[in-house]
């Protein structure tokens, strides 16, 4: 299986370096974001310094969702007007197809999160990360951009037209991130607003990203109401790799319908 997938995941990322949109389009709006409104509201709300890195680590809350949705506009387009129904008739398990996309955006989107953060360090915002706290930020943004990828592929299956794919993004990848604790904490919100970000695995992904790269447990504590933060943290990175298992089964039986069809 190795050799077909690892041919199927350099079709993908052939054909996505040729659309650079896919690449850049996704980075802009958390670049922006980390850059320059997260400066712009420390200075108006007079708020610390480690306000900036709290908004900086949310922003990939953002870049997570709005790639690997862009690149699951990709999939609409081979289907069609690409090689797909030619694959979908060769001698390989149409699952592969989904896994081998799935390499691509887990890669991409990495790129994508190091150059965010490497320029939020060039615009002078800190991280505190320690190397126990990297492994739970690589675990967070892992589990969430498979979670992300595996939406991405059921919406390309479900929906036959781009347009109608691009009108769902903002509801799907933008909505919920303002509810997630992307710009302040889960408890500022109305108690049942609070119970429905407890729900989002992009909750549970910042509270992960923020534990592991500032030392900041605030978001797990407010997620469990536990004082235990190893357990609220290990909590938390087993709710975004369900959520990820999940959702790409769920990606791979949709796929496989409906290439039945």
């Amino acid at each position: 299986m190795t050799a077909p997938i690892a041919t199927l995941a350099g079709r993908r990322f052939t054909l996505t370096a040729r659309t650079p949109r896919e690449l850049l389009v996704p980075l802009l709006t958390p670049a922006l974001f980390a850059l320059v409104i997260a400066p712009a509201l420390k200075t108006a709300l007079h708020t610390p310094a480690s306000y900036e890195s709290y908004v900086a680590l949310g922003t990939v809350g953002l870049l997570v969702p709005l790639n690997t949705l862009f690149l699951g506009l990709g999939v609409i387009v081979d289907r069609e007007q690409g090689a797909q129904r030619e694959l979908l008739a060769a001698p390989v398990p149409r699952a592969l197809l989904v896994f081998a996309n799935l390499i691509v955006a887990v890669a991409i989107t990495g790129l994508q999160i190091a150059t965010l953060l490497g320029l939020a360090v060039a615009r002078g915002i800190h991280f505190h990360a320690t190397a126990g706290g990297v492994l739970w930020f690589l675990g967070a943004t892992a589990g969430l951009t498979v979670a992300m990828y595996g939406v991405a592929e059921i919406l390309a299956s479900r929906i036959p037209r781009q347009e109608e794919y691009i009108a769902r993004l903002p509801a799907i990848a933008i909505a919920p991130w303002f509810l997630a604790g992307s710009l302040f904490p889960i408890t500022a919100m109305p108690i049942g607003m609070t119970w429905v970000a407890r729900f989002l695995p992009l909750t549970h992904a910042l509270a992960l990203m923020r534990y592991g790269l500032l030392g900041d447990g605030a978001g797990l504590h407010n997620v469990w109401k536990t004082n235990n933060l190893h357990l609220a943290a290990s909590l938390s990175l087993a709710v975004v790799i369900a959520f990820g298992a999940l959702l790409t089964a769920g990606a791979v039986r949709v796929f496989t319908r409906a290439a039945m069809r």
